[in-house]
């Protein structure tokens, strides 16, 4: 596998590039993360396109670009890749609604070829969308013991719209995906939170897939605005700060919910479903906690494979960004320490991360995770 990433701002053009892939050498794949604004101008794709000539250009607007170390906005992350004994393929998918989030999961994974497959990347809108049914009704569709990561794009704090670029189109309400082929790629995957969790539990008594209506008969929403305190105002984007534990009552396990948008009947949208008869309890975050779980993540990666990694995809949530602040690169040098100096490292910041646990565990949709894939081959 070899390698080029690159770093392009309004200011400055195009960062030289590091990696031993060179503009204008044959690649596979680039994957590219930016912001909404530079994703959407004229032409963008065709300039991307233009560096490496047939590769395929898969990515996503973000809430935060990572490259290596640094923690950047406004700017754009393009990663090159050129694989020696792995091969690749695209599909894409166009989604209006989020009840069509299982029925568009399922038909990306009946478009990819099923003959040697073994690894998933998926990048999704990031508003449009159940992210719990879409990746219900891809894993459905795939294989078994097919791997899946991947993530929710976003529009930083704005919550306005989010693009996908897939498909050779950028625009939003798209979903893609990559899959990957051969027995020669080893993929590691790692996902921890770091949040601490306070108040009450509190049952889900009334909601319809990811829009939560009412916790222990109550408005959810008049709850969530008594602990919110004075930033209640600032409802959805402070709702980054104190999401939601969400249980199965069959179960000790949470996953986190991260609040998306209000609804005009008062339902609170989050980015994955809020099932009736499960248990949630707000959450708040610490600091420290926050920069282990990434650490923690990058050593879930490490330990399934015996190789180091050569590209690692760190996709951490909105949230966790607007809690580190200034000190958000914390969090990322915290995983580059785990993962080696000789990891490429690329991603961005979401409004969901998408991965299992850790490798055998079955995929879904997280909030307020630092969620790292590794790719070698061998």
């Amino acid at each position: 596998m070899r390698l080029m990433r690159a770093v392009y701002t309004p200011d400055t053009g195009w960062s030289p590039s590091e990696g031993g892939l060179e503009v204008g050498q044959p690649a596979h794949l680039v994957l590219v993360f930016g912001s909404r604004t530079l994703l959407s101008e004229p032409g963008c794709l065709e300039k991307l396109s233009a560096r490496h000539p047939g590769a395929v250009i898969f990515g996503c607007s973000t809430a935060g670009e990572i490259a290596g170390t640094r923690v950047l906005d406004d700017s754009l992350v393009a990663t090159a890749i050129a694989f020696e004994h792995t091969r690749i393929q695209a599909a894409t998918g166009a989604i209006t609604s989020p009840d069509q989030s299982a029925e568009v999961g399922f038909s990306l994974a009946k478009n990819l070829p099923s003959d040697g497959l073994s690894y998933v990347f998926l990048l999704s809108d990031g508003l449009c969308v159940n992210g719990s049914e879409l990746v219900a009704g891809l894993t459905r569709g795939l294989p078994p013991g097919v791997l899946v990561t991947g993530g929710l794009s976003a529009d930083g704090a704005a919550f306005s719209e989010t693009v996908v670029c897939s498909g050779g189109e950028i625009s939003r309400g798209r979903i893609g995906v990559v899959g990957f082929y051969g027995d020669r790629l080893r993929v590691g995957v790692g996902s921890m939170g770091g949040w601490d969790v306070f108040g009450p539990e509190r049952r889900i008594t009334s909601s319809k897939a990811n829009v939560l209506k009412a916790l222990d008969g109550q408005p959810a929403i008049e709850l969530y605005r008594t602990y919110l305190g004075p930033h209640a105002k600032d409802l959805p984007a402070s709702g980054l700060l104190f999401p939601l534990a969400v249980r199965d009552p069959a179960s000790s396990e949470s996953l986190v919910r991260t609040i998306l948008s209000i609804d005009e009947s008062g339902g609170m949208v989050f980015a994955g479903d809020m099932p009736e008869g499960h248990y949630a309890r707000l959450m708040r975050a610490n600091f420290d906690r926050l920069v282990d779980g990434a650490s923690g993540a990058a050593r879930l990666c490490r330990e399934k494979i015996s190789t180091s990694p050569q590209l690692a995809i760190l996709i951490s949530c909105v949230g966790r960004k607007l809690v580190l602040n200034q000190r958000v690169e914390e969090e990322v040098e915290a995983a580059a320490e785990v993962l080696g100096p000789e990891a490429s490292i690329t991603g961005f910041y979401s409004y969901g991360e998408i991965s299992p646990l850790v490798a055998e565990a079955r995929c879904a949709l997280h909030n307020q995770t630092m969620t790292i894939t590794t790719l070698s081959e061998i």
